[in-house]
């Protein structure tokens, strides 16, 4: 905007100074002009006098050339111009400056024939015997005659010359002085005028860099107020409407980001323009290596690849599931939408990703558990009907087999009962629909109480069963749900553990980060440890038994009365804990289940 100024200014000093020079020429050549016809004025006036008093006489050259030039040597020392005679065909007859035999003819001279036609007769040239301008003015003796002798005078016009040497230097010295006059007004002027275009330059610049808080501080209501008026408005517009692009945009980024399926946008030509998050997860590939790149680009399987290029293709919705390997194995649920602007200009697809294998494995549980449950419904029902046939068959005349026939019934009876409740249970504790009733539990009391309800079945079995559990440590859990947590793993312990083995459970304050708290520490979790020394538990078998219905020895569970369904119910009753729930365990040696729980909740 400064280069503009400098510009500005010297456009204003330019007119400035063109109208002053052109002012300047023509004042001088008017003075000029002027005072060369004031000149001429009172030479002719000179002339018409020396005509008066001269006697003119005629005859040969020869006789007439000392006459003339004494007469013009006389005139021009009276004068001072020169003075020249010419008869009417040209011939020089006397010259003041020059003899007379020795000068050309001068019927053709432009002041002569001038003079001849309209009476006076005017030329300025420059004089080849005193290399100065001369003006030469010349008059007729006899206007009517055509042929009439001619007199001529001439002037220097040295002191002319001088006087409009001096005019210029005036005219240039004042105009030096009005080039700088005006230059620091134009300067003034142009600085005017730029200054709130400089601002309203600055605040376009910075609207163009997306600054839309811009703001040209308008001062005067002219043409150029009325502009940052106008570009204000339009900031002000702008800055409205990108908020709400911003804000649509930011819907729409948390939206995709936050969406549980993946969404890959590809235009018609095959370009990848949006990715999300969750696609990012599902192909393993960052949405900034693969937008604005084509698709054939990713490292996918060929499958896919193949079902977009249809999807382009036909321009038609395309459902499809397909299992990738990549990052990891998926089984996904694949929806090509093709995307119209208006009635038929198509812009692309939309590639749907949905990971199903969540779904899917859900389906395969449900199938699984319900294939359980009926074959372990169909074992004691099975054993219930034969016996009840065996009985009706005349068997209940045996009073011995009736008698064990029916224990057998009874057994059966009270296994399917507790399958049935253990499944009811399952179903309650996994649906989450379990209320708990937390309240604050001293646990050296209440283990030894549960060890007390199981005591008589350890017992039975000679098992030892020990307990070790700080007094007045305290957990905040639902007394009934935690004992039910207990039960079942003191339980499995003495049904796993041959006779003479031991079982033992601890307490012990923790901290979060898992270190044992000291005494008189503020304790954050507690841990309570399970121990047996039953017949342990492969290692292939550790990740699995939690399951529902998941035996390691099934001969050996059925015998004992398990359901299968005990740790998974546990499991899930540590959870609506906030805890967790972990074993170790080696074959021969025995298990030990390590129980976490928070203090608060």
């Amino acid at each position: 905007m400064n280069s503009f100024r400098v510009r500005l200014t010297l456009i204003f000093v330019g007119l400035i100074g063109l109208s002053v020079l052109t002012a300047g020429l023509f004042m001088a050549k008017t003075f000029r002009d002027n005072h060369l016809d004031a000149l001429q004025d009172s030479m002719v006036r000179e002339m018409n006098i020396i005509l008066s008093t001269i006697q003119w006489r005629t005859g040969q050259p020869e006789q007439l050339f000392d006459y003339y030039t004494e007469r013009a040597d006389r005139l021009r020392a009276i004068t001072g111009e020169r003075v020249t005679f010419v008869r009417g065909d040209g011939v020089v007859l006397g010259d003041s400056d020059h003899a007379p035999e020795t000068m050309e003819n001068h019927a053709l001279r432009e002041e002569i024939v001038e003079a001849k036609r309209s009476g006076i007769g005017r030329a300025i040239r420059r004089s080849e015997t005193t290399s100065e301008n001369l003006m030469y003015v010349a008059i007729p003796l006899d206007p009517a005659s055509a042929d009439s002798a001619v007199l001529r005078v001439a002037m220097s016009l040295s002191e002319v010359d001088a006087s409009i040497r001096r005019l210029w230097a005036v005219l240039i010295g004042g105009l030096l002085v009005l080039f700088a006059v005006a230059a620091l007004v134009s300067y003034q002027i142009a600085r005017g005028l730029t200054r709130p275009l400089e601002q309203i330059s600055r605040v376009a610049k910075r609207i163009k860099n997306m600054d839309y808080q811009a703001r040209v501080p308008v001062i005067k209501s002219d043409e150029v107020g009325e502009l940052g008026q106008s570009i204000n408005a339009m900031a002000d517009s702008l800055q409205q409407q990108m908020q709400r692009i911003r804000q649509n945009e930011n819907q729409l980024e948390s939206v995709l980001d936050n969406m549980i399926n993946g969404i890959v946008m590809i235009d018609r030509s095959g370009v990848v323009v949006l990715m999300n998050r969750r696609a990012e997860e599902v192909l393993g590939i960052a949405a900034r290596e693969l937008e604005g790149r084509h698709y054939g680009e990713a490292k996918q399987q060929y499958e896919l690849a193949q079902l977009i290029e249809e999807g382009l293709a036909s321009r038609e919705h395309i459902r499809d599931e397909m299992t990738l390997y990549y990052p990891e194995e998926r089984l996904l649920e694949l929806n090509l939408v093709p995307i119209f602007h208006g009635k038929d200009d198509f812009g692309g697809v939309l590639l749907v990703l949905q990971d199903v294998s969540a779904i899917r494995r859900l389906e395969r549980m449900r199938s699984e558990f319900v294939a359980n449950v009926s074959h372990e419904l169909k074992t004691p029902v099975a054993a219930v009907k034969g016996f009840a046939e065996t009985l009706l068959g005349g068997a209940v005349d045996d009073p011995e087999h009736a008698r064990a026939f029916l224990q057998i019934i009874y057994d059966e009876s009270d296994r399917l009962n507790r399958l049935i409740g253990d499944i009811l249970e399952l179903s309650k504790v996994e649906s989450r629909r379990v209320p708990l009733q937390f309240s604050p539990i001293e646990l050296s009391t209440f283990v030894a109480r549960t060890v007390e309800l199981v005591a008589p079945e350890a017992a039975r079995k000679g098992i030892a069963l020990s307990v070790e559990a700080s007094p007045g440590l305290y957990v905040e859990a639902d007394e009934d749900r935690l004992r039910q947590i207990l039960m079942n793993l003191l339980t499995n312990g003495i049904n796993y553990t041959p006779e003479g083995g031991k079982v033992s459970i601890t307490a012990e304050p923790l901290w979060t980060g898992g270190r044992a708290a000291e005494e008189g520490d503020d304790y954050e979790q507690i841990r309570i440890r399970i121990t047996d020394t039953g017949i342990g538990i492969p290692k292939k078998d550790l990740p699995r038994i939690f399951e529902r219905f998941y035996r390691v020895d099934k001969a050996r569970s059925r015998s004992s009365g398990g359901t299968g369904l005990g740790l998974s119910i546990v499991k899930h009753l540590v959870e609506l804990h906030k805890g967790t729930i972990a074993v170790e365990s080696e074959v021969g040696v025995g298990s030990t289940f390590i129980l976490e729980l928070p203090v608060l909740h």
